[in-house]
């Protein structure tokens, strides 16, 4: 009998791993304690998902919910800057402790472990999905309602770690108006259904710009087809945001804290019913 590989893809055997699916999930710390897993994902890269992760850690503690955000992005990390956080993450005996924004939010990135911030992270895909799951397993995620984590662009190593390691509760699929996202769009959606993931929806950031003369909505980038994705995989669309300066401003100064709008408040609900 030949050893077994784990891959049922390639095997006619009947055997009990294949009834009896195995659960992969790893446990979190010991002292962590966390009620709801949100992946925040998208097919591409600069669509404002890590915005996104952000904007949504910070409604949901305006609602006095514990939270804190697990940045996945571990080549690219923007959670930091979005909260003006700079500095070391500390660690005890007991393990690796987030660092807390303004607001309270719990915080965990690969930048508050380098000396310099500013430094590259010339990691490869296995070392990066190491130290997402050590972010799971090693840091202290203590009374946290909602942990967000704010993921890579693509389905490659690091969402394929979070959705086999983490136990993500659902997910939300950042999206941009141009028709050519749709196709991205739907790979990160089969990505989630082949891991068994519930999706709660999709968010379209980018969606328009409001003239300060007029008020028209401009569609800056033709537009938007995020109905018509939805609609396909039988999604929600959450939220719909525009491009807004002062949104950016806000980012730019580390200070998302103070964003002002309810843009996102469809995507909080959807968030907050999960409880």
């Amino acid at each position: 009998m030949s050893e077994c590989t784990h891959d049922c893809s390639s095997c006619s055997s009947n055997c009990a791993s294949r009834n009896q699916p195995q659960d992969l999930h790893e446990p979190p710390h010991p002292l962590s304690h966390i009620k709801k897993v949100i992946g925040v994902v998208s097919g591409k890269g600069g669509v404002g998902k890590s915005m996104t992760s952000a904007m949504l850690a910070t409604l949901l503690r305006r609602r006095d919910y514990s939270v804190g955000v697990l940045d996945a992005d571990v080549t690219g990390p923007s959670i930091p800057k979005l909260f003006g956080i700079h500095g070391r993450a500390l660690a005890d005996e007991n393990g690796c402790w987030p660092i807390k924004s303004r607001t309270g939010i719990d915080v965990m990135s690969v930048n508050l472990l380098l000396d310099n911030e500013e430094d590259p992270v010339v990691w490869r895909g296995p070392v990066i999905a190491g130290a997402v799951k050590q972010f799971w397993q090693e840091v202290i995620w203590k009374d946290v309602d909602f942990l967000f984590v704010d993921m890579p662009p693509g389905t490659g190593d690091v969402p394929l770690t979070v959705f086999q390691t983490l136990p993500v509760d659902g997910i939300i699929v950042v999206a941009s108006p141009q028709e050519l996202v749709g196709m991205i769009v739907t790979k990160a959606v089969k990505m989630a259904e082949m891991m068994n993931i519930p999706i709660l929806g999709i968010v379209e950031n980018m969606s328009y710009i409001v003239c300060p003369d007029c008020g028209k909505k401009i569609s800056v980038f033709g537009e938007s087809h995020v109905d018509e994705v939805a609609a396909k995989h039988g999604l929600k669309v959450l939220a719909k945001m525009p491009i807004d300066p002062k949104l950016a401003q806000n980012a730019d100064q580390g200070v998302i804290e103070s964003f002002e709008g309810d843009y996102l408040d469809g995507a909080a609900d959807a968030v907050e019913a999960l409880l």
